[in-house]
Parts: C-alpha cells; structure tokens; sequence
C-alpha cells in the first residue's frame, strides 16, 4: 500500500470517501448536512415552475428512459438517475436559492451533490441515512476541491460550479453506488474532463438561462462519471493538482495543499451558507443591511436620496449590470437587487419577478446607486462583505458593514426558520408538511423511494 504522502490528492479524497461511516461525523456536521438537504427540496422544487426549467425537464424527459428518480414539483415523473439529477440540479439552482460554501469557492452543494444524490439514491433504494453519508462525503471533498482553486477560475471566464460540480456528483453518487477505492479515483477522474461552464451570460445581452443549465449539467456528469467507473471506465488519478489536470487548467491561482488537508478532523460541511434572498450571494450582505437600517430608523424607499456601496472587486469586475435584461441577469447584478429590496420585500422570492424588470423606480435606484472599491484597507473583508451607506433626503446618514448575514455559518437557520423557509418554498405543493416531518427525521427514512410526490402547482403561483 503506497503511503499517503506519494498519493495524488484523488487518491486521498478516494480513500477518504470509502473508509467514511456516518456514526464518525460530529453532530453539527450531520444538522448541517440535513438542513442542506431539506433546503435543497425547497429550492428545487419552487425552482422547476420557471420556463428554463420546464425547457431543461421536457427534454430530460423525451431523452431517458423510465427510471425510479423522481423531479421535485413536477408530477408524474420517474427518470433514470442522471436526467433527474440534470433536472434537479438545475431546478435548485433556478432561481437564485442554493445553497454554497462560506468562505465562496465556487461549489453550489444543493445542486451538485444533494440534487444528483437523491437520484442516484432512489434508483438505489437507498435510505435516509445512506443519503446523509454521501451529502456529506460529496461536500467534503467539493469544498476542498473548491478552496484549493482560491476561487481563480471565475477570472478566467469559467463558472466555477461548473468545474467543481462534477466531482462533488461524483464522489456522493460514488457512494451509494458503492464504488471501490481505486473506482472512486476513476470517477474523480472522468468528472474532470466532464466540467463545463463560461462567464459569457454575464456580458451578453441575452442567453443568461445557460447559468441554470451549467449546475445541472454538473450533477448530471458526476452521475455519469461514477456509472462509468463502476463499468470499469478509467480516469488520470493526478486530475486534481497533476500536470493539464483542473488546478493547472482552469485557474489563475491556487494551493493543491487544500485539496485533501485534515480529512475526518476539519469540517467543510458546517460551512455551507443557506440563502436568505433569490439574489446572487455577492448581493446578500448589501440587502440585509439594507433591511435592518429601514427597520431601526424607520425610514422607506421615498425618503432615500443616495445609495453608497462600498464592495468587493468581484462584485464591481461581475456583478456590475445596471440594465439588466431579463430577471436572471438582474439577480446576477448587485445594485438591482440593492435596489429591488429598497421597494420590495426581498424575503418573499415571487416579489422577484417579470414585473421588477419594469419598475421604472427600481431601474432607476440601479442606475444611481454608487458602487466603490473597498476604502479602509484595514477592515478585513471577503468578495461577500459590504459597506452600505444611506443618505435620507433629510441629511441624515446611516451606514452598517456587514460579512455575515442569516443563513452564513456564523449565522445559520434555528429549525423553526428553516422550517418556515421551506414551507414557504414549497407553499402550494402537495404533501409539504409531509416532507418538512420526514425530512426533519431523515436520518429514520427507511427509502427515498417511500415519499409521496411534492408537487408544486401552478395554478398556486
């Protein structure tokens, strides 16, 4: 047996994801891996009503065969595993909701690895538990994969959850297809050369539901890869920090240290960020300030005369799109969804909609809001931190930075908000009290397959 020290980092995280038992992970890694989970079935399912969606399932649905995996909201459906997890995965990430890692590092774990696990899960007839194994198996190692490319692959034009997804898929399909150590290095290494995803949408004026589809493609490569590997399909072991392998090819920077430091003794999983907001994350810390102040000093959107933001040079290098053209670029854009929480309600996500994009006095605010790189050098920030400033028509000014808000880790979700999140999610489904019951005692559920459809209608929207 070769020492760990002459190992590629695949065959470190390989080792680490077959030797893995549920009963070893401490308990708030198992709380954080459930409330992924259950969020991830809100999001999904209020994600497939969108029309990107519907496109993206009709044509699951003409291209699989009938399978065992279901598609959250949608009725009647059962698909192999890879198109429900093609489905699903872009179903959660439809409408800006999924969940991601704090610190960012360009890993969307509702999408990529709870969305393909539950469909690799149901064509298994596998349980609860089996399910919460892989959920947290995939994190642990998408999350270092993730932070190992210091998020640089976005300044090249790649959409990272793109690149990163497809091992997170694998590794937690991996696991309930109960694959060998050595076909565990397989499939990271075919998920490799199935990553996809460019920046392009966010600097054309149309295309924008392709962001939808990179996520779900993601999910879907990772099932395929494992399937792969476990037919006995090889892949390069050295996919990970290896020569033309992911760290080389697709970022700037990077540190392959990260890529399998302290397995089983630090926890990536507790740092998975639930979304408060159907905005890009880069906007949630802007809109939360945003909110507090209009609820400590009582002031509403026709008292404001200016709007000062102080952020980070990813917000003003990707996030910068004053006239967006449709509501998926506008929930890419920090200042219209700054501006859309100044007149509407930003915790009810149907006030995201259609209609926003006419609403003269939110362009407007778009357009006169004055963005700015970070002034005071010593304040220690991330991409996600902001410094929001108020001016009142009446002179006075108010202003709070934040790098935290509710649903961070610092800041996670008590089970009676993540409760009312996902019924909120899923108002209109049928059987939703059902799934918030069983969901909450996931670990119990003897199979997936035993839940009754959760579908949302939409004649309800």
């Amino acid at each position: 047996m070769r020492k760990e020290s002459d190992m590629y980092a695949s065959e470190r995280l390989a080792r680490f994801a077959v030797n893995f038992r549920l009963e070893s992970a401490p308990l708030e890694v198992m709380q954080a891996a459930k409330s992924l989970v259950i969020d991830t079935v809100g999001v999904a399912s209020y994600g497939s009503r969108f029309p990107w969606s519907q496109a993206i399932m009709r044509f699951a649905n003409a291209n699989s065969g009938v399978g065992h995996s279901r598609l959250f909201g949608i009725a009647g459906l059962r698909l192999s595993a890879p198109q429900a997890a093609l489905c699903n995965g872009a179903f959660a990430h439809a409408f800006e909701q999924d969940s991601l890692r704090k610190p960012g590092a360009g890993v969307h774990p509702s999408a990529t690895v709870v969305a393909p696990a539950w469909a690799v899960a149901e064509e298994c007839n596998s349980s609860g538990a089996a399910l919460l194994k892989a959920v947290i198996v995939g994190c642990e190692v998408m999350f270092r994969i993730g932070a190992a490319s210091l998020h640089s692959s976005e300044k090249k034009g790649f959409h990272a959850p793109g690149l990163t997804g497809p091992y997170g898929s694998a590794i937690a399909s991996g696991i309930l297809l109960g694959l060998t150590e050595a076909q565990m290095v397989s499939a990271l290494g075919i998920a490799g050369s199935l990553s996809a995803g460019l920046m392009a949408f966010t600097k054309s004026q149309y295309g924008s539901d392709v962001k939808r589809l990179h996520l779900g493609r993601a999910a879907e490569a990772g099932v395929v890869a494992a399937k792969l590997a476990k037919e006995g399909l090889d892949g390069p072991e050295s996919i990970l920090e290896g020569r033309f392998g992911f760290l080389e090819a697709y970022c700037d920077d990077s540190n392959p240290e990260l890529l399998a430091s302290n397995l089983g003794s630090s926890w990536e999983t507790t740092k998975t960020c639930l979304k408060a907001f159907p905005c890009h994350i880069t906007a949630h810390t802007s809109i939360e300030s945003l909110r507090m102040l209009m609820e400590e000093y009582l002031f509403n959107a026709e008292q404001v005369a200016q709007i000062d933001l102080e952020v980070s040079e990813k917000v003003l290098s990707h996030h910068v799109i004053r006239e967006p053209a449709d509501i998926k670029q506008a929930q890419y854009s920090t200042p219209f969804c700054v501006a859309w929480a100044l007149h509407h309600d930003p915790y009810q996500p149907s006030n995201m909609n259609d209609s926003v994009l006419h609403d003269e006095l939110v362009r407007q605010t778009c357009r006169d809001i004055n963005l700015q790189p970070f002034t005071q050098g010593d304040r220690k920030h991330s991409a996600w931190s902001s410094l929001l400033r108020i001016t009142l028509k009446s002179g006075k000014v108010y202003e709070r930075w934040s790098d935290e808000f509710l649903g961070s880790p610092n800041k996670p979700l008590d089970a009676h908000q993540l409760q009312q999140r996902f019924l909120q999610l899923t108002s209109g489904c049928v059987d939703a009290q059902h799934w918030w019951d069983a969901l909450f005692l996931l670990e119990d559920l003897k199979s997936l397959r035993d839940m009754p459809e959760l579908i949302y209608s939409l004649d309800t929207q």
